[in-house]
């Protein structure tokens, strides 16, 4: 099946294989779908990649409404987080390494503390924010 691909962001025949599984209905319950998955998720992809607005989707695309809804239920499933896992898990596999990674490195410079207890405050001089010592009597 041969899809028509208008955007850089559609997703080619092969990649759509790969994730399709994680948009079918289970139980077989549902609605007849009016927009096909695969038309949603390009739409929803287009989204991400172009950073457009929900109301300025193209009109070759499903509804606003229609994605938006979507990828709402979706995101409150916790699918995108499955595919994404899916395709790291797949792509590991593919160079040769374990599916899961055995180690995690933290740029501990990254990662905020809440040691200090001192007041901080703005400097209008300087225009940044600096610490405020409190004078106690």
């Amino acid at each position: 099946m041969e899809h028509n691909i208008l955007y850089a962001s559609d997703l080619k025949d092969a990649e759509w294989e790969l994730i399709r599984h994680h948009f079918e209905y289970k139980n077989g319950y549902g609605n007849r779908a009016i927009h096909s998955r695969r038309a949603l998720i390009n739409a929803i992809l287009y989204l991400i990649k172009t950073g457009c607005q929900w109301r300025m989707l193209p009109k070759n695309y499903p509804p606003w409404q229609t994605v938006f809804g979507y990828f709402s239920r979706l995101s409150g499933k916790g699918v995108w987080e499955k595919v994404l896992q899916d395709l790291v898990r797949g792509r590991r596999l593919q160079v040769g390494r374990n599916e899961k990674p055995s180690l995690i490195i933290i740029d501990a410079q990254s990662i905020k503390t809440t040691g200090k207890g001192e007041k901080r405050g703005f400097d209008g001089g300087k225009k940044n924010q600096r610490a405020q010592k409190t004078n106690r009597c």
